[in-house]
């Protein structure tokens, strides 16, 4: 009989981002750094992008002959309208999939795991990661896109034959709710080279500890408006950077921008990536995340291994990351938020208490080492 496990090279598929190599996203983050180290480790990796994407300045270079370190590039059709992209893209990378001669075809989010079926009906093994209850957000709810999506994570807990979940509530919510045991494997961080502030000094006049940073999608569920609301009630003069981009939330980046346009201690900078981004995340006097809901907040992660102060809402997804090592606010609670910044902005001192040591903590913590080793026996466990 012909032995079927290859633990030294296993054919892996990724579906469901955007694009690899990037940083548009948590999703296409993860699959940026993992994916060249399971290349390193022997096996054979392919990522499905969508159509239409360009490569983000930070990358240019990076990829030649379609390849991202190793790792195999290919594209799909894609309706590149709201609501459509990820459905028309993992449905057509799903049926590539199937018909090539993959060990693993792994799906990201739930939306695309509707597709999981086609792969698995061609004798595919097939697992998911579930990156945060999808369907719960604001952009979606009562639309169409929240009801395909409610379905992918149904055709997920019943026909993936693994399911990795980035937080215990996740993990907890799909034990209620369908019995499905699932594997814990949280997202990692490496530690970070510190830079000085000079691009975002000369872009936006930050010179070194004289912000607040707020990093990620601007989305409905990041608490944007609660963190507005609470600090143009803070008295200081330092300033709130708001960093990243819409996510098909354009009527909702108008609505803050609003909100904002009478207090000029606010900048909001768009998408950053690169020497920026290592700047902003280097510089800031305190990193501020007001969400009321997450999968495992990469941002988070990254803003710890800088060393920062960190302010987070009262959400398990942020405070089982933290733990003892950040400021921790009411979710949704505008004075709450409020009075801890200003305690904050008054107290150098106990910003620095936050500060010390936390890099060690996080990156001992989580890192993707561990994420990669758990994902490999994961692969070859549902193999044999």
């Amino acid at each position: 009989m012909k032995e079927r496990i290859r633990k030294d090279r296993l054919k892996i598929a990724m579906i469901g981002h955007k694009m690899v190599p990037s940083r548009c996203g948590g999703i296409e983050f993860v699959l940026t750094t993992i994916c060249p180290m399971l290349v390193e480790k022997g096996h054979d990796v392919t990522c499905y992008n969508r159509a239409g994407g360009k490569l983000e300045n930070e990358y240019v270079g990076t990829v030649k002959n379609n390849m991202y370190k190793g790792v195999k590039l290919k594209k799909v059709f894609t309706l590149n309208k709201k609501g459509l992209a990820a459905m028309t893209s993992s449905f057509f990378a799903a049926i590539c999939a199937a018909f090539k001669d993959y060990d693993i075809v792994h799906f990201h989010a739930e939306g695309p795991c509707a597709a999981l079926w086609i792969p698995k009906l061609f004798g595919k093994k097939c697992v998911c990661t579930i990156h945060g209850i999808d369907w719960q957000r604001e952009k979606w709810k009562g639309s169409f896109g929240s009801k395909y999506i409610k379905f992918g994570e149904k055709i997920a807990a019943k026909f993936a034959d693994e399911v990795i979940v980035l937080s215990k509530t996740v993990q907890d919510y799909f034990q209620r709710e369908y019995g499905r045991e699932t594997v814990f494997i949280p997202n990692g961080v490496i530690k970070p080279e510190l830079m000085d502030a000079k691009i975002i000094k000369s872009q936006y006049g930050l010179s070194g500890n004289d912000y607040i940073l707020f990093l990620g999608r601007l989305v409905p569920e990041k608490g944007l408006r609660y963190l507005i609301e609470a600090f143009k009630q803070v008295k200081t003069d330092k300033k709130l950077v708001i960093a990243g981009d819409a996510s098909d939330t354009d009527s909702f980046v108008h609505e803050i921008k609003d909100m904002a346009k009478d207090d000029k201690r606010i900048i909001f900078t768009g998408f950053v990536q690169g020497r920026i981004l290592q700047e902003l995340y280097s510089n800031a006097y305190v990193y501020v995340l007001p969400s009321d809901l997450e999968g495992m907040p990469l941002s988070l992660l990254e803003a710890m291994s800088y060393g920062n102060c960190c302010l987070v809402s009262n959400i398990p997804e942020c405070t089982d990351v933290v733990e003892d090592k950040a400021v921790i606010f009411k979710r949704g609670d505008v004075i709450d938020l409020q009075k801890k910044l200003q305690e904050l902005c008054d107290h150098i001192d106990l910003v620095n208490k936050y500060k010390e040591d936390v890099s060690d903590f996080i990156c001992n913590k989580y890192n993707w080492n561990d994420v990669v080793e758990q994902t490999e026996a994961l692969y070859i466990k549902i193999y044999v």
